[in-house]
């Protein structure tokens, strides 16, 4: 709208007046549209459309490789004010809006990228199989949203055997224990999460000694073969072998540095049986330039169900022998008490906690006991 009035007709004082403010309104609005807020605050964007809160506050998240800006939305606004006000806000004192909206797989992402440095291969598969085969249904959820409803429906309907429900279950505990760290979420629903009752307790079968022959008559016609004697011999869980580094393999003084089930079994001594030491500098000289004994064909570590599947199973079913790889453990215990070994020095060696605080204080087994122990078998 202009100021200048119609030649055909004079403006009375009123409509002047009303037509001079009606133009610095606009002119207000348009300078106001114009203001450039500083690089870095973010800005207010108008939505077109008929909406009732049109005003949109948005932040730079990042670029893309062309260039491009990456957004994230702090909220919607009726007034532009308003919008501005809640910039302000944010300036004043930043917090991280992600807490808001961040998904299920988002905060697993993050959790995982710092958690993961400091856990075992084997527990980094766990969690990774719970989430990638089991949590599809929460995965675009914002996790403030939600509750034990939606955590309850995940186990009943993963249709698995007690152990993976559980291992399900932790990972629920772990990411909720981490969000309430981050003042995402106020509750622990994970904690509530019924898993049920183990149906019926896991029959272990030790090795006979039959068996035992049999796996060193064929140590060379089977690759990996001898791995499953290194656990007899040494009572190492699969995990716990699987993660031995080639920095904590002392050949010369016949000891590992292994193991990372509980506190009592992290970073322990492990002394290597003179019926085992051969297939262990084997390793050890082949992947000397690697960081762990045991590796794959592309000299990465190798995976869990990599050597379940490839290895330990396929070599007891092409010998007959129906055995789970913790049946080693089980047979290793059982070995060394037959043998008559020291009880303190089996639980040292397979990282038992002992409930007699003269066992965890007061007695201290050298490494040179600990080789004598396992050289009774």
């Amino acid at each position: 709208m202009g100021i200048h009035r119609r030649r055909d007709r004079k403006c009375t004082k009123q409509e002047s007046c009303f037509i001079i403010l009606k133009y610095m309104a606009l002119l207000y609005r348009k300078e106001e549209e114009k203001l450039r807020l500083p690089s870095g605050y973010g800005g207010v964007v108008k939505l077109k459309g008929n909406r009732r809160k049109p005003y949109q506050v948005r932040l730079t998240k990042g670029f893309t490789d062309e260039g491009k800006q990456i957004y994230m939305y702090l909220g919607y606004y009726a007034k532009r004010s308003e919008a501005l006000e809640a910039l302000a806000e944010y300036n004043s004192s930043p917090y991280d809006i992600t807490r808001e909206t961040i998904t299920f797989s988002e905060l697993y992402k993050k959790w995982s990228n710092e958690h993961f440095k400091k856990v075992s291969s084997s527990s980094i598969e766990r969690y990774s199989n719970a989430y990638r085969k089991y949590c599809k249904s929460l995965y675009k959820m914002r996790f403030k949203d939600i509750r034990l409803i939606h955590l309850q429906a995940v186990i009943d309907n993963c249709g698995m055997a007690h152990p993976t429900r559980a291992s399900i279950k932790t990972l629920f505990n772990v990411l909720f224990s981490f969000a309430m760290k981050n003042d995402i979420v106020d509750k622990d629903y994970a904690q509530y999460v019924d898993i049920g009752q183990r149906e019926g307790k896991t029959n272990r079968k030790i090795f006979s000694q039959e068996e035992i022959d049999e796996l060193f008559k064929y140590v060379d016609t089977f690759e990996y073969l001898d791995t499953i004697l290194i656990m007899l011999y040494s009572g190492l869980r699969i995990g716990e072998l699987l993660d031995l580094r080639i920095k904590n393999i002392h050949l010369k003084d016949r000891y590992m540095i292994g193991g990372n089930k509980t506190e009592a079994g992290k970073n322990r001594i492990i002394p290597i049986s003179k019926k085992t030491e051969p297939f262990i500098k084997k390793y050890y000289e082949t992947n000397k330039n690697k960081e762990f004994l045991i590796v794959n064909s592309f000299g990465r570590q190798m995976q869990y169900s990599n050597y379940r599947r490839e290895k330990f199973d396929n070599i007891m079913e092409k010998l007959r022998m129906d055995h789970r790889p913790h049946d080693t453990r089980h047979t290793f215990a059982s070995l060394m008490d037959s043998a008559g070994a020291n009880k303190l020095c089996i639980k040292r060696i397979m990282g038992h906690s002992s409930p007699d605080i003269t066992d965890n204080v007061y007695t201290h087994k050298t490494i040179q006991e600990l080789i004598e122990a396992i050289d009774l078998i």
